[in-house]
């Protein structure tokens, strides 16, 4: 919100509003201290740059905080009162930690409860707590990959094979303040000489990314939650039109164990693919969404080099193996070819569940459970999203159904092209496509179910289709 904020305060200083701006200033972001990892960031600074009339108090100094205060709002016109106070003040194992943007954990809380007293069913309440798991199995999978994690392993897997002078001339990692949750720290603490942490600037890290990358041979890396990739398209647009190579990574994709639910889902992930050939030639923008950790770990590795702009796409859930029909891990050693589809299960003559990333898994069991019960249907995997596999698209052309299930919106995800796409491959099936479409209401696991993406909805709608 700081690129806002600021052009909300020259707003009001141009226009002389009656506006009060109180800053919470805890030096505090889920990846450290800004004015360690960025120095010369100073709130202070920054708003009186804009012409705002700036005060600067301690938090915990209650007098001179309502001295400040008064004369803040005595004051005409727009003024600023940046608030010096650590994080969680007086939670010992919190105060002014970066842990405290999270949840506390339970004994942080609990040693803060005793130590005040009087909140003894508190207390109770939060040593008998107990997690809740999924109690929700499926067929024709295994085992637990972490791709949002494991990308930075597999970076300094690729990295590992440079010099240090290639490494330091062709890579420049970009951080938006979540490399724990996108797996940057891996590189941060390998190779720190190339790991910038630029803080909570996704526009402006984009932007600069692609300026590393705007030489041939060099690579931008950039990674953050996908709900902010919505928030890059202008510098996305401009990066492609330079013909810059950026590999972003957008983790938290979908619903899927998302417990920040509606605000957190970045359900409008293809707005990335908006390109058009040049003449310099094709747009060469790929979307990916590997189903599980051998897909993953494949396709990092493979278009690493590539030049342009990649983005892939993890979850925040872990997903498990995918497994073939007699039980191994399907893409286990398998090469990953950019565009290409995988034939997970043959039809023989009936419809086609086409699914990506966390949705595939789901949809393997509702496909093998439906077979099970007389309805002829097979599987596509379509781990780059906006690239048609001629050979696939052929195949499912001639199906009498076919039904897309994913994570992303429904009105904006790939269901919404796809049919289009079939259409000028002469199907003539009946079609739908099923994805994210309600608010969150909470929930981890279960969120997944609550949009009719769980098994037993994807079932129900390719019963639907079946008819």
């Amino acid at each position: 919100m700081e690129g806002d904020n600021a052009e909300a305060a020259r707003l009001c200083v141009a226009n002389n509003l009656n506006v009060k701006l109180l800053v919470d200033d805890n030096n505090v972001t889920i990846a450290g201290h800004p004015n360690e990892y960025m120095p010369g960031y100073d709130l202070t600074r920054t708003l009186s740059g804009h012409g705002m009339k700036v005060e600067t108090v301690m938090g915990e100094d209650f007098e001179a905080l309502y001295t400040d205060l008064a004369r803040a709002f005595r004051t005409d016109g727009a003024y600023a009162l940046v608030i010096k106070r650590p994080m969680a003040p007086g939670i010992e194992g919190a105060e002014g930690h970066p842990h405290a943007h999270e949840v506390l954990k339970a004994e942080v809380a609990i040693k803060y409860l005793e130590k005040r007293g009087g909140y003894q069913s508190a207390i109770d309440m939060l040593k008998n707590a107990k997690p809740s798991k999924s109690p929700l199995t499926f067929k024709g999978s295994s085992g637990v990959g972490k791709n949002r994690d494991d990308f930075g392993k597999i970076i300094n897997e690729i990295l590992e094979k440079m010099s240090p002078e290639e490494r330091l001339a062709k890579v420049r990692v970009f951080d938006n303040d979540l490399e724990g949750s996108c797996g940057l720290h891996h590189i941060r603490k390998k190779f720190p000489e190339i790991f910038v942490r630029a803080g909570i600037m996704e526009r402006g890290n984009y932007a600069a990314a692609s300026g590393f990358g705007f030489e041939k041979g060099r690579q931008g890396i950039y990674a953050t939650f996908s709900a902010f990739l919505e928030m890059c398209i202008s510098e996305i647009t401009m990066a492609r039109l330079n013909q810059a190579n950026v590999l972003a990574h957008f983790s938290h994709s979908g619903v899927d164990d998302m417990a920040d639910n509606t605000c957190h889902f970045g359900i409008n992930s293809l707005f990335a693919d908006g390109g058009l050939d040049t003449e310099h030639g094709p747009d060469n923008t790929r979307l990916y969404f590997p189903a599980d950790q051998h897909q993953f770990a494949a396709c990092v590795k493979t278009v690493f080099n590539d030049p342009g702009l990649r983005f892939i796409f993890s979850t925040r859930a872990p997903v498990p193996d995918i497994l073939d029909e007699s039980g191994q891990p399907f893409f286990k050693d398998k090469p990953f070819t950019p565009g290409k589809d995988d034939l997970i299960k043959d039809s023989n003559g009936g419809g086609y569940v086409v699914a990506f990333g966390e949705t595939l898994y789901r949809a393997w069991d509702a496909v093998l459970n439906l077979n099970e019960s007389g309805i002829k249907v097979g599987l596509v995997n379509k781990p780059t999203l906006n690239v048609l596999d001629d050979q696939m698209m052929k195949r499912l052309a001639k199906a009498p159904f076919v039904l897309v299930a994913e994570g992303f919106n429904v009105k904006t995800g790939l269901g919404s092209r796809f049919g289009s796409a079939l259409l000028k491959y002469g199907f003539c099936g009946k079609y739908n496509h099923i994805g994210t479409h309600l608010e969150g209401c909470g929930g981890l696991w279960e969120q997944m179910p609550y949009q009719g993406l769980g098994s037993d909805g994807i079932q129900n709608a390719v019963k639907s289709l079946a008819k």
